[in-house]
């Protein structure tokens, strides 16, 4: 089966790269010193992007790491139970974030926060989750963004089947650009050997559900590499299934928004599912829980910090005079604020009471519940008040 047999909406061949960097078929409009670059099939769907646009990118792709970098010290100081980190992997989430229609909706992993910040999220609900005191704190409806899934691979099948029901409402496929909605779920390259993720794909392509499979491949399933997971590129799984599959350097954010949004405009017009594989690098752990040096070596990190999303773009945005020091010193004044409401803001957080957890296991009364909460409330309230421990 060809791509153009599944319709695809057409792989890059005009920016031939080495294997290091992702193969010949890897989509690049940005290359890492910073020059635009042309591509037949994506380059139309970033053509709108002015300096503006490009401005806010960068600002994106600077606070959400902030955050990371804050989240990460913060658990460093026992103030999180555990941070799954991006650095690296911004612009993979950026790109796509900012791709999505107000109307379109997101399942994410458990490391998605760019694409949290890029729905509205605030970063503050996301460490509510690590610090072990609320379940995210944000309403899914409200934001179009699911609550973060720790189950691996899972969100897949909840984001396929989320799409059939907007498939079966009627709002695909009708020409209204307020109406037509389209489903994008997150995984990493681990999940992809998952069950529920193949089982996403089977129904997605059956159904032509309006789904989008985002794989942020950033090389590492934990301590496993890519290659002891698959023996082709990840994104040619999908002619399999029956549908497209693209590859786009994920370190390159308007590389990633143009082919997001490519996928995104196929999905709303009815024209089903499409993989992309947005290959990137994770470069710090895979959690605060983990230690990379124990399973890859330091040559390798150096190769992809020359790489870095934001590095990358600074020097585009400073190339074609988009941007001079002082935009750059007002983003990072506003990163230095970010990080002391983040860092407040945690600190503040109220511990939940502890009883709490038995008021939304049922909708209505359960005898056994009543009985455990019976037992808990008398052990808790048996401590002195100074002796409770609140979480």
């Amino acid at each position: 089966m060809t791509d153009s047999e599944v319709g695809l909406p057409g792989v890059a061949s005009a920016n031939t790269v080495s294997a290091l960097d992702g193969g010949p078929d890897l989509v690049q409009l940005l290359t890492p010193q910073g020059d635009r670059v042309e591509n037949a099939e994506f380059t139309p769907y970033a053509a709108h992007l002015g300096a503006e646009d490009l401005r806010g990118f960068y600002r994106d792709l600077v606070l959400i790491r902030r955050v990371d970098t804050e989240a990460t010290a913060l658990q460093r100081q026992g103030e999180l139970g555990i941070w799954a980190s991006l650095l690296g992997q911004e612009a993979a989430q950026v790109g796509s974030g900012r791709a999505l229609a107000p109307q379109d909706y997101a399942f994410p992993t458990y490391r998605e926060h760019g694409v949290a910040w890029c729905r509205g999220v605030d970063p503050l609900n996301l460490l509510g989750l690590f610090r072990g005191v609320n379940h995210g704190g944000w309403d899914p409806h409200e934001k179009n963004f699911h609550l973060y899934t720790i189950v691996i691979g899972a969100q897949t099948l909840h984001a396929t089947g989320y799409a059939m029901g907007v498939q079966r409402d009627g709002d695909v496929g009708t020409g209204n650009p307020d109406r037509d909605t389209a489903v994008i779920a997150y995984f990493g390259d681990g999940a992809s050997a998952q069950g529920d993720v193949n089982e996403g794909f089977v129904f997605a392509s059956v159904q032509n559900a309006p789904v989008v499979f985002f794989c942020q491949n950033n090389q590492w399933a934990i301590s496993a590499p890519t290659e002891r997971q698959t023996r082709i590129p990840l994104y040619r799984r999908a002619a399999g299934f029956g549908f497209p599959g693209v590859r786009v350097d994920g370190n390159d954010v308007i590389a990633v928004y143009a082919v997001t949004r490519a996928a995104l405009e196929r999905a709303r017009s009815g024209n089903g599912p499409t993989l992309v594989e947005a290959y990137t690098y994770r470069m710090g752990a895979h959690t605060t829980s983990d230690d990379p040096t124990r399973y890859r070596v330091a040559a390798e990190l150096d190769v992809w910090k020359g790489r870095d999303p934001i590095g990358r773009l600074r020097l585009h945005l400073v190339a074609a005079g988009f941007a001079d020091d002082a935009f750059f010193a007002e983003v990072e004044r506003e990163s230095d604020l970010l990080a002391v409401r983040v860092r407040e803001g945690c600190l503040a957080m109220p511990n939940p009471d502890p009883r709490t957890m038995f008021d939304h296991a049922y909708v209505d009364a359960h005898p056994l519940l009543d009985a455990e909460r019976r037992e808990f409330t008398a052990y808790h309230d048996s401590f002195e008040p100074a002796e409770q421990v609140s979480h």
